[in-house]
């Protein structure tokens, strides 16, 4: 009885309820980086997954959809113990029709790293009952050492025509910052302000990072709009905090070094 009832205390990043009676053992996970964590302690327990989850690469759970459009009817068709979801990646109408339907739902509020590590942390512990993962506290402690500024002011546009770059209050520019970079746009009022390039342009940028998602910049998209230096970046590295966050920061100041 006491379990059933520490269970029915759990409570998500943003206060909501979670009332699992058990620990989860059927998860939907609408977030890449959640389900790469995930996938980490035990891939058998993810019974469905989005379009957009792609490691690990061999994961056979069922496919819902994106993250901005799951496929609420086949969700609930899985009979999931938990779905996993994020505020900035999943729509609020989603999460509520889920709950709505009795499906019992997990959001995380994932604004920096050290809210990242623990987020996943409590998700691990208490929504799953594992123990904590090698790379979680390997993770820490990459992210809790000293920040070396490389003196290099950036902008990261996320998506083209229009233009958004990343802004304050995000796992994007915590991260940044503590890989050593100045985002040019981390005290603008939005987010993901909407800019023009000579916005990006005036801004007295060194550098501008070109992450392939969510919007594919390559080689032959981007840097060709922008009259300044270029650098293209692994997107999974710049948003993504599961095991990822082991190689994050080689995959942004890597490429960004090499560019000068």
């Amino acid at each position: 009885m006491g379990s059933q009832v520490g269970r029915a205390m759990l409570r998500d990043d943003l206060g909501a309820p979670v009332p699992l009676r058990h620990p989860a053992r059927r998860v939907v996970s609408l977030v890449p980086s959640l389900t790469e964590a995930i996938a980490s302690v035990d891939p058998d327990l993810l019974v469905g997954i989005t379009d957009w989850c792609e490691f690990p690469a061999d994961l056979g759970a069922a496919r819902v959809r994106g993250t901005k459009n799951p496929d609420l009817r086949r969700i609930i068709a899985l009979a999931p113990d938990l779905v996993v979801a994020n505020m900035e990646e999943n729509r609020e109408i989603d999460v509520r029709r889920l709950r709505d339907a009795g499906v019992c739902v997990w959001v995380t509020r994932i604004e920096s790293v050290a809210e990242s590590l623990t987020s996943m942390a409590r998700l691990l512990h208490d929504g799953l009952e594992r123990d904590e993962p090698e790379w979680l506290g390997s993770a820490r402690d990459i992210w809790d050492a000293s920040i070396v500024d490389l003196g290099i002011r950036v902008a990261v546009p996320v998506w083209r025509d229009p233009w958004f770059v990343v802004g304050p209050g995000t796992f994007a520019n915590d991260l940044l910052a503590r890989c050593g970079f100045h985002n040019a746009f981390a005290d603008a009022g939005a987010r993901y302000p909407k800019v023009t390039v000579d916005a990006i342009v005036s801004s007295d940028v060194d550098l501008v990072l070109l992450p392939d998602e969510p919007y594919r910049f390559d080689a032959t998209d981007g840097p060709d709009a922008l009259p300044v230096r270029t650098a293209l970046i692994p997107g999974r590295s710049l948003t993504w905090y599961g095991p990822t966050l082991l190689s994050a920061r080689e995959g942004i100041v890597g490429p960004a070094l090499a560019a000068f």
